[in-house]
């Protein structure tokens, strides 16, 4: 019986180890064939999933990630630079020689690796396709944006399976870039907030498969704007305009019709100053096996650190450029937030408020508080 017993105690420990400790790890389930009273299904994080498989959370439907409409540069060769020094016999290549002049004598150098990057530079025009477009509930553009943007990997969610874990309660009015980042990474993707984003690198990143959602500022009636998000899908430099997934604005659609929905239409310049407002802020989100490529799309500025720095000198130079630019001057203090000069920060902050900011802008970003305290 004593043996009996405490077989019985060992299952009943794993049973509560495997549902406990999982705070807030699923959200609530419409599907009718679970009965009242079961618990949703998990969302287990990190390696209890596999790699590649987002977890419909709200309907226990698998999701598959095929590979998406996109093009994508294969790892290239390395190849070795010419050198006078002798190479270690295994890297040694014997090739037939050539008649050609002697050779002019070289500097002495080390042998070393050059590997070529693993990104195509961006083309011209570019679309992605294969996206699942949601028209947004109330206050839910961030989690309707993020399920169009899970879709392009095959993901099954949508924005109320998102919303339900995010938006705390109905009235929540905003979910923040970080809790999008971490929502994509609880589904087993690569997830980063970025700030420091450029027409450049979008294209960029649109070029060779990955889209990415931008925070922008949204203003129907002047002097009424608010946050809004935005998904990178396209672009076509000879017409000057983006290609966006636009949960909430309906105007300038790609083929006219908001049933059969394709994106909108966007210009370059208009995009630039919804983004500035951000401090030109941006989530990517990815697989794991193509974090190599963001990095060489990123290059240094994938680290954290010399991504702020960047920021800071582009901030500087939008000022050079406009001393009258109040956002700049915001930008500028938040990244110097980021840097710890907090004093550097609050005399920008002061500078961007003394220009004057929307009377929204302290809803979404709040480094003025850091800076000052």
């Amino acid at each position: 019986m004593l043996v009996v017993a405490a077989l019985v105690a060992i299952v009943l420990i794993d049973a509560i180890r495997q549902f406990g400790g999982f705070s807030e790890a699923y959200a609530v389930s419409n599907d009718p064939q679970i009965s009242e009273g079961t618990p949703p299904p998990l969302r287990r994080l990190g390696p209890q999933m596999h790699p590649l498989g987002a977890v419909a959370v709200a309907k226990g439907l698998p999701t598959l990630l095929p590979e998406p409409t996109s093009i994508i540069v294969p790892t290239p060769t390395p190849l070795l630079t010419p050198s006078l020094n002798p190479l270690p016999a295994e890297l040694q290549v014997v090739v037939e020689p050539t008649a050609v002049p002697a050779p002019l004598p070289l500097p002495t150098a080390t042998p070393s690796l050059v590997v070529s990057a693993l990104h195509q530079a961006p083309q011209p025009v570019m679309q992605l396709s294969g996206l699942t477009h949601f028209w947004q509930t109330w206050n839910n553009c961030g989690p309707a944006t993020l399920a169009t943007n899970l879709s392009y990997y095959g993901s099954r969610l949508d924005q109320a399976d998102i919303g339900d874990v995010l938006r705390h309660y109905a009235d929540d009015k905003n979910v923040s870039p970080e809790e999008l980042v971490a929502f994509a990474q609880d589904q087993g993707y690569m997830a980063q907030l970025r700030v420091n984003g450029s027409a450049e690198l979008a294209r960029t990143l649109i070029s060779n498969g990955i889209p990415l959602i931008i925070e922008t500022w949204l203003e129907e009636e002047a002097d009424n704007g608010m946050g809004h998000y935005r998904l990178l899908t396209g672009y076509d430099d000879a017409a000057q305009r983006w290609t966006i997934y636009d949960s909430y604005i309906s105007t300038a659609l790609v083929n006219g019709d908001p049933n059969q929905y394709e994106g909108i239409y966007a210009p370059y310049e208009q995009t630039e100053a919804w983004w500035e407002v951000f401090n030109h802020t941006y989530v990517l989100v990815y697989p794991p096996d193509r974090d190599a490529l963001v990095r060489s799309i990123l290059g240094d500025a994938y680290e954290l650190g010399a991504m702020w720095q960047g920021a800071v000198a582009s901030n500087q130079a939008a000022i050079a450029a406009n001393p009258a630019d109040a956002f700049a001057y915001f930008n500028l203090g938040s990244s110097l937030v980021h840097e710890g000069d907090y004093g550097g920060a609050a005399n920008a902050y002061d500078q961007a408020s003394a220009l004057g900011l929307p009377w929204r802008m302290l809803w979404y970003q709040f480094g003025p508080f850091d800076a000052y305290t």
